[in-house]
């Protein structure tokens, strides 16, 4: 398996405020082609977390998916973030993933942060999703699934790479820090979580952290609590070579865990 470069951009986001906040990060990608193979933008990237879906949505055909596209396109390189997409009579906190040729890729976050109410206005996914990119098996996840182990359960090996898609917020840095870093160790695989900075409009306070961690639980990279990019080349040499000398995965009782997809509400 080859490296992967992969990029997190991790910014101060302007509260719902979408033009700004993609003219951010367009400049801040435009250095970029050539650089990288995969863009990793915070969870709400074009307009914070807001509960504001019945103003702030976009369906599957709107401007923020077409910028995503276009970005790709343009880098020659996947690019991904979470945006709100109105999909079926609902409210989704979804993961709009796409490719340098045209395909896009999605995952509904699964757990919806009732302590914002986010569990009132958006419906909950119900499916995992394993994307290929570059030969690496990458699975996403948004923000609050990073509390519930079970859902991101590396079950025979299935992901190379888990992504975490987040608002995460300072008074609770530390929970981040270290439930990413348990990630990467319990499921042998590269973990990115990709944070935001800055204050919201609720007065909010986010510290950024925004990090790769290797499956020994090592840093690959980590931006501080500034706005900034940061890239980092995962190995696919070192991560094949932790799972054959250190074979935990082959003891796992997969059945006690449950299934991988935890289908209903």
């Amino acid at each position: 398996m080859k490296d992967l470069i992969v990029t997190m951009l991790q910014e101060d986001l302007a509260w719902e405020n979408k033009t700004r906040n993609l003219a951010v990060f367009r400049e801040r990608m435009s250095s970029l082609k050539g650089k990288t193979h995969l863009v990793l933008l915070p969870e709400m990237f074009n307009t914070g977390f807001t509960m504001n879906a019945a103003a702030m949505h976009e369906g599957m055909d709107g401007p923020t998916v077409q910028w995503l596209l276009d970005n790709a396109r343009e880098l020659n390189a996947h690019v991904a973030g979470t945006l709100i997409v109105g999909d079926g009579g609902g409210f989704f906190n979804r993961m709009v993933w796409a490719e340098p040729q045209g395909k896009l890729h999605i995952y509904n976050k699964r757990h919806l942060f009732r302590m914002a109410g986010e569990n009132g206005i958006f419906s909950p996914g119900n499916e995992n999703i394993t994307i290929d990119c570059r030969g690496w098996r990458v699975r996403p996840f948004i923000c609050y699934d990073l509390r519930f182990p079970v859902w991101s359960r590396n079950r025979n090996n299935d992901y190379d790479m888990a992504v975490y898609f987040a608002n995460w917020p300072e008074r609770r840095a530390r929970h981040w820090q270290v439930l990413l870093q348990a990630r990467a160790m319990e499921n042998q695989a590269y973990v990115a979580g990709v944070n935001r900075v800055g204050k919201d409009a609720k007065g909010i306070r986010y510290t950024g952290d925004s990090c790769i961690i290797d499956p020994w639980g090592n840093d690959a990279v980590r931006l501080d609590a500034e706005a900034g990019t940061a890239t980092a080349v995962l190995s696919g040499s070192m991560l094949t070579s932790c799972r054959r000398d250190f074979p935990v995965w082959q003891d796992a009782d997969t059945d006690f865990c449950g299934s991988g997809n935890q289908g209903g509400p």
